[in-house]
């Protein structure tokens, strides 16, 4: 089974780290979030991906093609031309970089993934800049025993603001930020069958507007709900965060 990454947007909100490098090559705790991202999926057992590039998409290729010098120690022999890896420490993985464009859609880019998901009944699907603590191997399987063309993850975000406990005009008192602020959202873990691309029409397409309101019209969205841990590195605050969370030992999304 593979794994579709979208990696291609330009991250605006987090300008200060995608100035000068595409957003899923920011570092949480040394390694970039796709690194955290490929983890996840390959501690279940994937290990072949389809990275879809856009925006500064050859530092993410210069990172693939240069993996051993980022994850090992080596010697280089100057005047033999030749240079020896010491403590490999690289992944199972088999990753394919295709260039998708600067200014496509979400769903003009998993389009352009098509020619390499050939024979495959079913496929995952998600974001290059969020962790979550998803159990992948549940989730492919709750695609499968529902029968749906698509399986999104529903999760509750963080709330943004404090609650208040009230007796008619009175406060009586103060409550954390309420999980999720009582709503689920699409937390960008899919699984997705081949039959999906007949919703996807070109470079302009937007996954997450006509395809899938179209779908979820005709009855063909499964939601699998996830309570656990999920975060998003929407801005600058988000990757301090979720940078603590790692350097301190307490990263819930690493679950390898």
């Amino acid at each position: 089974m593979k794994a579709v990454i979208l990696a291609g947007g330009l991250g605006t909100r987090l300008s200060e780290e995608t100035s000068v490098r595409p957003k899923p090559m920011v570092e949480i705790g040394g390694k970039p979030i796709l690194w955290h991202i490929m983890k996840i999926y390959s501690a279940f057992g994937i290990t072949e991906f389809i990275v879809c590039l856009g925006y500064k998409g050859y530092i993410i290729k210069e990172y693939f093609a240069n993996y051993f010098l980022h994850t090992s120690d080596v010697t280089f022999d100057i005047s033999g031309n030749k240079m020896e890896v010491h403590n490999n420490s690289a992944e199972p993985w088999r990753v394919t970089l295709i260039d998708t464009g600067d200014q496509t859609m979400t769903g003009g880019r998993l389009l352009r993934a098509r020619a390499h998901l050939k024979n495959e009944s079913e496929f995952c699907l998600t974001y290059g800049d969020g962790v979550a603590d998803v159990d992948v191997g549940k989730l492919v399987q709750f695609h499968r025993d529902r029968g749906k063309l698509v399986t999104l993850t529903g999760v509750q975000p963080p709330g943004r603001f404090g609650a208040l406990a009230t007796e008619g005009d009175r406060v009586i008192g103060f409550q954390e930020k309420p999980f999720g602020d009582g709503g689920w959202i699409n937390g960008g873990f899919f699984v997705l069958s081949p039959e999906v691309f007949d919703y996807l029409t070109d470079d302009t397409t937007a996954w997450e507007r006509e395809p899938l309101e179209r779908l979820a019209a005709s009855h063909q969205i499964a939601v699998f709900r996830h309570s656990g841990f999920w975060h998003p590195m929407d801005t600058l605050r988000d990757k301090v965060m979720l940078d603590e969370l790692w350097q301190s030992g307490r990263a819930p999304w690493k679950v390898w």
